[in-house]
């Protein structure tokens, strides 16, 4: 069977500056104004180095019918987290996860949700979420 050319693709926009654009599977997404939620560069490396980690240990440990949802669960946790304001509801969720269905995973998710830059992040979502974080963290 010969081999089908790949499709001309077009595209048109208005101004995307300080947009992300993302194609095709797989892909995590960055956070790329990290001033709007107050990291500095060094903070944001670290944060962006615990994520590969995990998609990592997600690639090697996870069995192929779970790959795909705890890949996508982990880039649920990179949003919540560097979010302009952090979701903490949703970092437990994936937490939460993670500990019902891949669980060899959920120490390296855990270890992500109690480094010293989330709280820092954490705390810009105001006292009451910082409690609820704190109290939930300690759950799993």
């Amino acid at each position: 069977m010969p081999k089908k050319p790949n499709p001309k693709v077009d595209w048109k926009s208005g101004n995307i500056s300080g947009s992300q654009i993302v194609i095709g599977d797989g892909n995590n997404v960055i956070a790329g104004n990290n001033n709007a939620i107050g990291l500095s560069e060094a903070e944001l490396k670290t944060l962006n180095d615990q994520f590969a980690d995990l998609t990592k240990k997600i690639e090697a440990s996870a069995p192929p019918e779970k790959k795909k949802e705890a890949l996508q669960k982990a880039n649920d946790l990179q949003k919540a987290v560097l979010a302009k304001k952090p979701d903490t509801s949703g970092m437990i969720m994936v937490r939460d996860w993670f500990v019902n269905n891949l669980p060899g995973v959920a120490g390296t998710v855990t270890g992500v949700l109690v480094n010293p830059i989330v709280g820092k992040l954490v705390q810009t979502a105001g006292d009451l979420a910082v409690k609820e974080f704190q109290r939930k963290v300690g759950e799993g």
